[in-house]
């Protein structure tokens, strides 16, 4: 059964007068946590589209690259996304109750930041609306500030501190801890962790734009610091 065959069983519960949002709240089992992951990202992504006041093709083809979606289930995707649309639930209680699913800390929540990064940057225009959407949105996952720059340079890239900025450390750090850093978020990026801290398979394929953005910037700051 694919996910969003899943993800179509789980919202059956709306037939019974439960909203979308609520139905989030039913899913903080842990073996539920891919299916909560998806419908998280899709119903943000639908509260986010209004923040710049339009989807654009740029944007649903970034959305097809979080989630390869086949075409048989391409019907169960239109539906959540059109729910979330229309639940008149707002994106911070989506957020909040994401929140209180994976709890504290959780990597996963970052995961989910990085693919509405990746969905609100498609079009190569980062609204200021999007940048406070998603800033509010980090606020509410506690996501920190550097975590939140880190993100952000990788799509939004901007300054020549953008490697540093990529890796959550700064020029001034010890080559030894930027090299730490660097050996964390590969491991934290890594498909098989990504999969066992919830993220569904058909969401792992953002990992290899993040990893290859890490390596690089690595890379860069590597060489920086290379014998004469």
């Amino acid at each position: 059964m694919s996910i969003w065959s899943r993800i179509s069983q789980a919202i059956s519960a709306l037939t019974q007068g439960q909203s979308l949002a609520e139905v989030l709240d039913l899913l903080r089992a842990p073996r539920e946590h891919s299916v909560a992951f998806t419908i998280a990202v899709i119903a943000i992504s639908a509260k986010m589209a209004k923040a710049d006041g339009q989807v654009t093709r740029d944007e649903v083809t970034a959305f097809r690259e979080v989630f390869h979606i086949a075409a048989e289930d391409e019907a169960h995707a239109a539906k959540v996304f059109n729910l979330a649309r229309q639940d008149v639930a707002g994106f911070e209680d989506y957020a909040h109750r994401i929140f209180r699913m994976f709890g504290q800390g959780s990597q996963t929540l970052a995961d989910l930041m990085e693919g509405l990064f990746h969905i609100a940057a498609a079009d190569g225009l980062y609204h200021p609306n999007e940048d406070a959407f998603l800033k509010r949105v980090a606020e509410i996952f506690q996501i920190t500030d550097r975590q939140f720059a880190s993100m952000k340079m990788r799509y939004v890239p901007k300054g020549e501190c953008c490697n540093y900025q990529i890796l959550g450390v700064t020029p001034d750090t010890p080559f030894e801890d930027i090299r730490a850093a660097y050996r964390r978020l590969v491991r934290e990026s890594h498909p098989d962790v990504m999969i066992a801290r919830g993220v569904p398979e058909e969401a792992v394929g953002l990992a290899q734009k993040k990893l290859a953005d890490i390596n690089a910037a690595w890379d860069d700051i590597a060489a920086l610091h290379q014998p004469a």
